[in-house]
């Protein structure tokens, strides 16, 4: 089967993170499987060409252009894409877009429509109601139409599928799918030394969302405890650095903290083998890769309960869940470190990794994703042909 999947970005540093990153994962299980699955993306960052491939995975990248600064990520497009999309789809026995509402993702899936290409849809968790007029308006010119035009809309928890609903209503969606994020299994790393100093990961976007503050703001009562602790920060700055470095130094724990910057997808794993609690303190969620990586190899995870993952971690005993609300810095910190602490007791600690290391190979393997996924393009490839 011939795939095109789009997405909107791809950087040197991995700055859009999660829908990249899981096109990417797809992307390679299917081609393992026989397949021909391609991605097509904006490109950005780059010096020189843009590369053809990512990770072994082909890809029509082009130069983005940034046509509305003021809306970041929402604004950049490239007319040269969206030209050569109509060319790929053609040739496409399916197009899978990784939809948000943007100038690259948006109008690809509305061409798609116009072509009537079989076509899958998948949120990520950032198509939801808003408030904001500009969104609204974006829903209203093209987001609503490809809802209710997809073959299929892929969710990855029940409240993503009441919101994309919601986003397409007074129409109810019939052909939504739930498809979680998959990771590769690893191997179990070896349980924690107690005799060594421990290391505490935070391995994400740093940006508000993400809540990189709660996670330094734990340090001091971490350090009270374990004064050689090491605190790793990693991940592209998307606007929250600068003031998480400076309530670092406010609160005298920069020295323990060490900033290593984006990491490639094999660091990212090596990382999560060298901690020993990984921490992702973010407010809104819907299923981070970073944190089913982080147990892949065995790390146990502090998450809050608003994060997609929070009901699996819990019951499997992966971590710990923690209430966080905007606005409560002081008491968001203290169950961070709280959590935190808990964790790197040897026993919790091999407890907490062993039920990680489970729950992914169990549960979230790409293997088993991609198997949901092919069940469902071949339902849609089959309806498309189906005669009317």
């Amino acid at each position: 089967m011939k795939i095109l999947h789009i997405v909107t970005l791809h950087t040197p540093d991995h700055a859009f993170g999660g829908p990249t990153r899981v096109a990417l994962n797809l992307s390679k299980v299917q081609r393992a499987q026989g397949d021909d699955a391609r991605i097509m993306a904006l490109g950005d960052g780059f010096v020189g060409e843009l590369p053809r491939e990512v990770e072994g995975v082909p890809a029509h990248l082009f130069q983005a252009r940034h046509l509305l600064p003021m809306f970041e990520v929402s604004g950049i497009t490239s007319g040269a894409l969206l030209l050569a999309a109509r060319r790929r789809m053609r040739g496409a026995d399916l197009v899978h877009v990784h939809l948000m509402r943007d100038l690259v993702t948006l109008p690809a899936a509305l061409l798609a429509l116009a072509l009537r290409r079989p076509l899958v849809v998948q949120t990520h968790g950032m198509v939801d109601p808003t408030e904001k007029r500009v969104a609204q308006l974006t829903d209203l010119l093209g987001v609503r139409k490809v809802l209710r035009g997809a073959d299929a809309v892929l969710h990855l928890t029940e409240m993503e599928r009441l919101d994309v609903n919601a986003v397409a209503a007074p129409v109810p969606l019939t052909r939504t799918v739930r498809l979680v994020n998959g990771v590769r299994p690893q191997k179990r790393k070896p349980a924690r030394d107690p005799g060594q100093p421990p290391t505490v990961l935070f391995l994400a976007r740093i940006q508000e969302r993400k809540r990189p503050e709660d996670f330094v703001a734990a340090m001091p009562a971490v350090l009270a405890k374990y004064p050689d602790a090491r605190f790793v920060l990693a991940g592209p700055d998307t606007g929250a650095l600068p003031g998480t470095l400076e309530l670092a130094a406010r609160l005298g724990v920069l020295e323990s903290l060490d900033h290593v910057g984006p990491l490639g997808h094999q660091e990212v794993l090596a990382a999560g083998r060298r901690a020993d609690v990984y921490v992702l303190p973010s407010i809104e969620e819907p299923l981070g890769v970073s944190v089913l990586e982080a147990m892949s190899v065995g790390t146990p995870v502090v998450i809050t309960r608003t994060c997609g993952l929070g009901p699996d971690v819990a019951e499997a005993g992966a971590g710990r869940v923690i209430d966080s609300r905007v606005g409560e810095d002081e008491a968001n910190a203290q169950k961070v470190a709280q959590a935190i602490l808990e964790l790197l007791e040897p026993k919790a600690n091999a407890e907490a990794g062993d039920a990680a290391w489970q729950l992914v190979n169990e549960h979230f393997t790409i293997k088993a994703v991609a198997q949901t996924l092919r069940r469902t393009y071949e339902d849609v490839v089959r309806r498309k042909a189906a005669p009317r």
